[in-house]
């Protein structure tokens, strides 16, 4: 019986420290996350550029097919098993080709 006894202490004390060891994993990421945001924060001083032409009607398509989709989606009208990426690449050629 005092064989098991032991086995069972040392087995409760390794689950003991591999618990200390999980909740001390966290805190260590985050203070690591927490420095490199701040040095990295430092370079975005740079003043932003202005989108170009072609990304500025990259953009009126993507808000047009999203309305698009939220339309089909709710009238139930989008092909079974087909996601937000198929739809997004069909509506932009779409209207794309329109222009």
């Amino acid at each position: 019986m005092s064989s098991f006894k032991n086995r069972m202490s040392i087995a409760i004390a390794a689950a003991i420290v591999a618990a200390g060891l999980a909740t001390a994993a966290p805190a260590s990421a985050q203070t690591a996350a927490s420095t490199s945001s701040t040095t990295t924060a430092a370079p975005a001083a740079k003043p932003k550029r202005t989108p170009t032409p072609g990304q500025l009607a990259a953009r009126e398509r993507q808000k047009k097919c999203a309305a698009e989709w939220k339309e089909a989606k709710a009238a139930g009208k989008v092909e079974k098993g087909m996601k937000w990426p198929q739809y997004w690449s069909a509506c932009n050629k779409r209207l794309k080709g329109a222009t």
